[in-house]
């Protein structure tokens, strides 16, 4: 009788059928089926359907190689694609240092050995802290949504109350993630906006505000683009009330944009992926959280805190945890909130960028932007049937643009586009039907006059 021969898999440790059994005799095991039995029968996947699989190096590589050349990437098309997710330059200094063996190793960015990581994250949240004119700054968390969602928890529990008030533009992304993380102890509901400027609704807010609640979040700029102008008055009316202002924001704008803090902003939060950090596949996102120097405020960050005191040696520093007590690596189940893995590699990348940058650099970037999406806005709005911005307000890098007139629908304009090798606007037409046929297209200073040119030619070619 013929036997296929087992397969030792090179990739896999212990894939050699003997070791295997040996394993299982330790553990007292009769299978590896035996480790599952605490899995219900139903949940199992007992078939996948695999195919053999590629033992040869070669060969992997070559299979690898052919799919991935099937994408189609910023390097070949143009890109005008946002929504959480930007395409900035990032300087060959980024990658040079965040590759280094003293920084990419380990678990979460967690050397065996540290060879200078605390003090580059703590000089990331020092240059982070001047950018935005706050006191602390966290390492970072997984992204954007997981930051304001702990935020917003973190206010909760300052506040005492479990009401958070958010602006209706958000992204449905957000406000999935934020419901999900504050059930089921937190309510959040949604506050209307203007439909000609994008502007929250202050009567909206003034009718839903209570003694129940903890926080009104916005961000600024909006998902959609348009600069919030009401800051003050939001945060104004949350302490009216006793609830904490908190507010998102992109900060690859504040180099041209007040920071919260002067507009009453109590935790401030947001993604460094626009400082130095590429576009990835699921990657390339971490959040910030931002506060003042407060017991109050600072007693409730889940995530760690890195600081610098006076060693016994005079003249000499060291860096290291602040309040490392009130994290769930000391008090594990009885914690506020769980800690879990931290992008800590791209808060050393962001501090890097912000180092080479400089208060300078960060005014020009922002200057390029607002011009470079300005005259986008402008050239767009010349074309039959095509309305642009559809708010009525200034904004930063994002905007959206109507189609109604045109007869087409985004989806067609975008396949459209995407045959000229171009990457149109995100589709809104679900996440928010109201605005009708529309799109958020987004313009950074990786774009010239020439590519921004080139897209408005080629939606003339597509939509007149």
């Amino acid at each position: 009788m013929n036997r296929e021969k087992p397969i030792v898999h090179p990739y896999i440790p212990n894939a050699v059928p003997t070791i295997k059994e040996q394993m299982l005799r330790e553990i007292g095991a009769k299978s590896t089926e035996d480790l599952f039995a605490d899995v219900h029968e139903k949940l199992r996947v007992k078939d996948m359907n695999l195919p053999k699989p590629l033992l040869s190096e070669c060969s992997l590589r070559r299979y690898i190689e052919e799919i991935l050349s099937k994408n189609k990437t910023c390097k070949e098309y143009l890109n005008f694609l946002g929504a959480g997710c930007w395409q900035h330059y990032v300087p060959a200094i980024c990658d040079e240092v965040n590759q280094r063996s003293e920084f990419l190793t380990a678990y979460a960015g967690e050397p065996y050995e540290d060879h200078g990581r605390f003090q580059a994250l703590f000089e990331y949240a020092s240059m982070m802290g001047e950018l935005l004119n706050m006191d602390v700054v966290n390492v970072p968390t997984y992204d954007w949504m997981q930051a304001a969602a702990t935020s917003l928890r973190m206010a909760s529990r300052i506040t005492g109350r479990r009401e958070i008030l958010i602006s209706k533009t958000i992204s449905a992304d957000e406000l999935s993630k934020i419901k999900d993380y504050c059930k089921p102890q937190m309510e959040v509901k949604l506050l209307d906006y203007d439909p000609e400027t994008g502007q929250l609704d202050l009567d909206s807010l003034k009718a839903k505000i209570s003694s129940k609640t903890a926080a009104v979040y916005f961000k600024n700029p909006s998902y959609l683009g348009f600069i919030e102008a009401h800051g003050d008055e939001i945060s104004k009316i949350a302490h009216e009330h006793g609830a904490l202002s908190v507010v998102g924001v992109d900060p690859i704008s504040l180099g041209i944009l007040t920071p919260p803090i002067e507009y009453g902003a109590d935790i401030v939060c947001g993604d460094i992926q626009p400082l130095g950090i590429h576009m990835q596949f699921g990657g390339g996102q971490a959040g910030f959280i931002a506060t003042r120097d407060e017991e109050k405020y600072v007693m409730e960050y889940p995530s760690r805190l890195f600081g610098i005191a006076p060693t016994s040696v005079e003249g000499e520093y060291g860096f290291g945890d602040v309040a490392f007590g009130r994290t769930s690596f000391v008090l594990r189940e009885e914690a506020k909130e769980f800690v879990g893995t931290a992008a800590a590699l791209w808060g050393i990348t962001a501090g890097v960028y912000l180092a080479l940058m400089g208060p300078q650099g960060m005014r020009e970037i922002g200057e390029a932007i607002m011009l470079r999406s300005r005259y986008a806005m402008l050239q767009i709005s010349r074309l039959k049937g095509v309305k642009c911005p559809v708010f009525k307000s200034t904004h930063f890098k994002e905007f959206v643009v109507n189609f109604d007139d045109t007869g087409k629908t985004v989806a067609e304009i975008n396949r459209a586009l995407l045959e000229r090798k171009i990457f149109g606007g995100k589709d809104l037409t679900k996440e928010f039907p109201e605005l009708g046929n529309s799109a958020l297209y987004c313009i950074t200073e990786v774009h010239t006059k020439d590519d921004i040119d080139r897209l408005v030619n080629a939606l003339k070619e597509v939509v007149e």
